[in-house]
């Protein structure tokens, strides 16, 4: 099996707007999604949500704040998961709850070390 990093993608003013019962209504859904992947081996390592503040460092030492307000879509949060191939991953995807608020996976192999 090789390993997949999903990138969760979400608009962070929608985010932002929901109520704490929404939260705990999402929170459930993610937890039942990582519990079905945990339940065939195939996940790997979750990653934290990521704050709304960045920065980006560009050539010759330009940085920039960041994310960029004009996109849409953020990368919220990440994390790893094992399939067979790219398809497969996919797959696995279609099921995860940033969907139902509008959000996408993004869907990347990672390199063999």
């Amino acid at each position: 099996m090789k390993e997949f990093m999903l990138l969760f993608r979400a608009d962070y003013k929608n985010m932002q707007s929901r109520s704490p019962e929404e939260w705990q209504e999402m929170a459930k859904k993610w937890k039942d999604w990582i519990a079905g992947l945990s339940a065939q081996n195939k996940w790997v390592a979750a990653g934290k949500q990521l704050s709304q503040n960045g920065k980006v460092v560009r050539p010759n030492g330009v940085t920039t704040d960041g994310p960029f307000v004009e996109l849409k879509e953020s990368v919220n949060s990440y994390c790893i998961i094992k399939a067979d191939s790219l398809e497969d991953a996919a797959e696995l995807s279609k099921n995860c709850p940033i969907l139902t608020v509008g959000g996408t996976v993004e869907i990347r192999g990672m390199a063999a070390s």
